[in-house]
C-alpha cells in the first residue's frame, strides 16, 4: 500500500497525476488518501512559486532603450568607431555614400525588429533556431557555418584593433592591446547575456556623445568648399558601388549582431519593445555613421591611409580629447568582442550555465583569435568584411520571405 502511494506520488512529480485525480472524481471515486493530501496540500505552494517566477521575468524583461543600446553596441566596434568601416564603405564613394548611408540605415532598422522578434517567438538562445527557421535545415546549415565563422572573425579584428590602437596612439607593442582585449573580453563572457548586455549598453551612450562631438568640430573647423570639392575616393577591396556596399554592410553587421538579437528579442519579450528598441537603434546607428561620414570627408586626404582615423581627428582637436576617445574606443571595440565571442561560444558549446566546459571554450577560443589577430586590422576591414558580407545577403533574403510568407508574429 505505501508502495503504491509513493508511484502515486511520483507520477505527480512527473505531471501525471492530475489525470488520475480528474478521472477518479469522475468516476465518481475519491482518489486515495495520499494522493489528495499531496496534491492538495502542495499544488497552490508550487503553483505559487511558478507565479512568483513569472513575475520576476517579467520585472527583468530588457527594456527599449537598453535594446536599442546593445544593438548600437554590437554593430559599432573597431571598424565603426575608428571610422575605418565608413572609409571602406561609404566616404570612398563620395557624396552618394551619404545615399547608402540613408539605406544602410532603413536596412537596420527593417533587419533588427525581425531578428528579434524572430527571437522572442522562437525562444531563441543563440542564431541556430533563427537560421534553421528562416532557411530551413539545408540552407540553414551553411548560413550557420558563415555566421560562426564571421563571429570568430569579427573577435579576430576586434583585438587586431585593439593592438593597432595600442601601436598608432600609444607607441605600446600591437601584442599588448591584444592581450587586454582578449583577458577583457573572456571574463566579461563568462559573465553571461545579462553581462553582456549591461556591458554593452553602458558603453554606448559615451560613445556616440563622443562620435557626434568630434564630428562637428571637425566640420564646424572646415571650409564649406571641402564638401562639394570631395567626390571620391579610390577604389580597390571587394566593393564596386555605394549601392552593394550598403547591402553588404548591413549584411556581414546584421550577421554578427543576430547571436545577440536572437536572444536579446526572447529577453525583451514584449513585441512594442521590440519595435521601438529596433528603431532607436537603427536611427542611432545612422546618425553616428553620417556624422563619421562628415568628419572622413573633410579630412580625406590626411586620413586616407590610416589605421584608426577618428583618432587622428580627435587630435585635431587636443591631446585630451584624443585621449579620452582612446579609452572609449578601446571600450567600444570591447562590446562587439564581447557580443562577437559570445554569440561563437553559444552556438558552439552553449553558455546558459557556466562551468568548466564552458569556460575552457571560451579560454580556448579567445587564445586561438589572438593567435589570428596577428594578420592585421585594416586588411581584415577590407577583405573579410565584404566577403563575408556577400554571402549574408543570402541570411538577409531569407528574413525577408519569412516575414512576408510566413508570418508567423501576432
Amino acid at each position: 500500500m505505501l508502495y503504491c502511494e509513493l508511484i502515486n506520488i511520483i507520477a505527480y512529480k512527473l505531471n501525471i497525476v492530475e489525470y488520475r485525480v480528474v478521472q477518479s472524481e469522475i468516476a465518481g471515486k475519491p482518489a486515495s488518501p495520499a494522493l489528495s493530501a499531496y496534491h492538495n496540500g502542495f499544488v497552490t505552494p508550487f503553483k505559487n512559486k511558478t507565479l512568483h517566477r513569472e513575475e520576476n521575468m517579467e520585472n527583468k524583461r530588457i527594456p527599449a532603450a537598453k535594446a536599442a543600446a546593445t544593438y548600437i553596441g554590437v554593430v559599432v566596434g573597431a571598424g565603426f568607431a575608428t571610422g575605418q568601416e565608413m572609409l571602406q564603405f561609404f566616404v570612398r564613394f563620395g557624396p552618394m555614400g551619404v545615399a547608402g548611408i540613408l539605406l544602410a540605415t532603413a536596412l537596420f532598422i527593417l533587419f533588427g525588429f525581425i531578428i528579434m522578434d524572430l527571437g522572442r517567438e522562437l525562444k531563441a538562445s543563440s542564431h541556430l533556431e533563427i537560421i534553421r527557421y528562416a532557411g530551413g535545415r539545408f540552407l540553414g546549415f551553411f548560413m550557420d557555418l558563415l555566421i560562426s565563422f564571421f563571429l570568430f572573425g569579427s573577435l579576430t579584428a576586434m583585438i587586431a584593433g585593439t593592438g593597432a590602437l595600442f601601436k598608432e596612439q600609444l607607441n605600446l607593442p600591437s601584442l599588448a592591446g591584444n592581450l587586454v582585449m582578449c583577458a577583457f573580453t573572456a571574463l566579461t563572457v563568462m559573465s553571461g547575456i545579462r553581462g553582456v548586455v549591461n556591458s554593452i549598453s553602458f558603453v554606448v551612450p559615451l560613445l556616440l556623445i563622443s562620435v557626434v562631438g568630434i564630428s562637428l568640430y571637425s566640420i564646424a573647423a572646415s571650409p564649406p568648399a571641402v564638401f562639394f570639392s570631395y567626390h571620391g575616393g579610390t577604389g580597390g577591396g571587394l566593393l564596386s558601388g555605394w549601392l552593394m556596399s550598403a547591402v553588404v554592410y548591413v549584411s556581414y553587421n546584421i550577421i554578427i549582431s543576430a547571436s545577440i538579437l536572437g536572444p536579446l528579442g526572447m529577453n525583451t519579450g514584449d513585441r512594442k519593445a521590440i519595435k521601438y528598441g529596433a528603431i532607436l537603434g537603427g536611427m542611432g546607428l545612422g546618425l553616428a555613421s553620417f556624422m563619421i561620414h562628415l568628419a572622413l570627408t573633410v579630412n580625406y586626404s590626411e586620413v586616407s591611409r590610416l589605421e584608426v582615423p577618428m583618432i587622428f581627428i580627435a587630435g585635431r582637436i587636443s591631446e585630451a580629447v584624443r585621449s579620452i576617445y582612446a579609452v572609449i574606443l578601446v571600450c567600444e571595440i570591447y562590446t562587439t568582442a564581447v557580443g562577437s565571442l559570445y554569440g561563437f561560444v553559444s552556438r558552439i558549446g552553449g553558455i546558459k550555465k557556466v562551468d568548466i566546459g564552458e569556460k575552457s571554450l571560451i579560454l580556448v577560443s579567445s587564445s586561438v583569435a589572438l593567435l589570428a589577430s596577428q594578420l592585421g586590422f585594416s586588411n581584415m576591414v577590407k577583405y573579410l568584411y565584404p566577403l563575408v558580407g556577400y554571402g549574408g545577403t543570402v541570411f538577409l533574403l531569407s528574413l525577408i520571405y519569412v516575414k512576408i510568407r510566413k508570418r508567423p508574429f501576432g
